[in-house]
């Protein structure tokens, strides 16, 4: 008897959280505020006087001292005190992407100039960071001493060793990743700053030039980044993906023929992926090559760009297990899940791409071509919902996985600052294996909530353990929160009718 319950009981949980995500209603307009304020918590370098996480402090003031640069700010990846520069651009990216396209809802909720600062902060460290036009610092720490020790940033010890890449030392990735920021920031301040979309602009240009013209692997350059940020998926999406959003900032048609003329060769068109991150950009990519197919000028270039549209329409029907095949796989109460380690970051990409993919088949009056069955742009959005939904608490935990929102969420983060007492009200200093003596080892909960951070989250049975220790699911990266400002806004927008009804939907692209 047991043996026929258990699946009736699967069925049955699964039909319940799968009710819950859509007839829940979750305050979105308060997670698009609590995520932009973690990025304040993940800042490195002299904090601003309107800085709102208070139990932070000054931090990295030496970065780049000891080889005659300065690169002090930009932002700590995660729960740790490196500054790695292929995620910390893509989380730029996203951040712009976001703002690109739902800008007027994040500023209906009060939140656009708290956006425009998250892009800047990381924008203003990528100036610094590149130095010569063939130049670009591409790292400021060490993981490997880094994790030796537990210590707020204000106290570090470890090494604050640099490392650039440039024409001796290529690293395309970095290169390329850091020229699509900029190149989508500088799309962002064009109305509201544009002396420094130009500066932008003018560093992206520079640096497309250099990842391409001296093309080779980051992480054989850079080999300290090589055992956290390794580049699986190589250097040829990051190209691509940069050509791109320069061909949207410039409308130089010479950026768009790069993408064209090395589809085939770089892989964009031949790459069936199910899955978006700091590492592999082909869906990104294709799905941003698919929308040009809506505009008469780019009519000429329809065989290429179709070719791009059958593998972005790959990743979304994947999403929504409508593959013959390929998918993407979930969890029994939802959850795409992609593989153990942070496997949120993958979800929160997925909903920011099938929220804009959806806004684009609205828009053209298309629907989505997957196996043997076409998919409505509403279909998508409401999928993509269900997943911001399962990290706010409609899951089988109960638990928001966004830090700081809801009744229940992680209290014991892995993360140095917040796991720690704050500097500000203790300003003695906590060495490496005291702060893993004295705090990492405590069983309760940090003595700061790191609010609007996007833990690595549950594991494929939707279970969670909130400890310290378990890295796998209690740490937070910056680029697993920075799509969701761009999701949450257009939720939020949704949600207000009276502001819905103002906002123009069309998007950017």
């Amino acid at each position: 008897m047991k043996k026929k319950c258990f699946p009736l009981l699967s069925i049955f949980i699964f039909f319940f959280f799968f009710f819950i995500s859509f007839s829940n209603s979750f305050d979105y307009r308060q997670a698009l505020s609590d995520s932009l304020l973690y990025f304040e918590t993940q800042r490195s370098g002299r904090l601003p006087y309107n800085q709102r996480v208070t139990w932070r402090h000054h931090s990295g003031l030496t970065d780049g001292l000891e080889q005659g640069v300065d690169l002090v700010g930009g932002y700590y990846d995660a729960g740790d005190n490196v500054k790695f520069g292929l995620p910390m651009a893509f989380t730029v990216t996203m951040l712009s992407w976001g703002v690109m396209e739902y800008g007027e809802y994040i500023a209906g909720a009060g939140e656009y100039g708290h956006a425009l600062e998250a892009i800047k902060w990381g924008t203003d460290y990528f100036i610094k960071a590149h130095t010569q036009p063939n130049v670009l610092w591409a790292q400021v720490g060490d993981g490997d001493t880094d994790h030796y020790c537990w210590q707020r940033p204000e106290d570090m010890t470890t090494s604050r060793q640099a490392y650039k890449i440039d024409e001796k030392n290529p690293g395309s990735e970095v290169a390329g990743e850091t020229a699509a920021a900029m190149a989508a920031a500088s799309i962002v301040f064009s109305k509201t700053n544009p002396h420094y979309s130009h500066l932008l602009l003018h560093h992206a240009h520079q640096l497309f030039e250099f990842g391409d013209k001296y093309r080779g692997k980051y992480d054989k350059s850079v080999g300290a980044a090589r055992r956290y940020y390794p580049s699986v998926s190589g250097y040829h999406d990051e190209l691509l993906w940069a050509a791109l959003w320069l061909y949207k900032a410039t409308d130089n048609q010479s950026y768009l023929n790069y993408a064209l003329q090395n589809a085939l060769s770089f892989g964009g068109i031949t790459w069936a992926i199910s899955e978006f991150s700091w590492d592999v950009k082909y869906a990104g990519l294709q799905i941003i090559a698919s929308m040009l197919l809506r505009e008469e000028k780019h009519k000429l270039h329809k065989p290429t760009l179709e070719q791009y549209l059958f593998k972005a329409e790959h990743y979304i029907c994947a999403c929504l297990n409508k593959n013959n095949g390929t998918n993407v796989d979930r969890t029994l109460g939802g959850l795409l899940y992609t593989r153990q380690w942070n496997n949120m970051q993958y979800v929160s990409n997925a909903a920011f791409l099938l929220t804009v993919y959806s806004d684009h088949l609205r828009q053209s009056n298309q629907q989505l071509h997957c196996h043997e069955q076409s998919v409505g742009p509403d279909e998508i959005l409401s999928f993509a919902k269900s997943q911001v939904d399962y990290i706010l608490g409609s899951n089988p935990m109960a638990t928001s996985y966004l830090v700081g929102h809801g009744p229940k969420y992680p209290t014991r983060v892995h993360h140095r600052g917040a796991s720690t007492e704050s500097y500000k009200h203790n300003k003695g200093f906590i060495g490496c294996t005291q702060g893993y003596d004295s705090w990492y080892a405590r069983p309760h909960p940090n003595p700061h909530v790191l609010i609007g951070a996007l833990v690595g989250g549950p594991d494929k049975n939707d279970r969670f353990r909130d400890d310290r220790g378990n890295y796998v699911q209690t740490e937070a990266c910056t680029y697993n929160t920075a799509p969701l400002v761009g999701v949450f806004g257009k939720l939020y927008g949704l949600e207000n009718a009276e502001f819905s009804s103002k906002v123009s939907l069309v998007s950017s692209w």
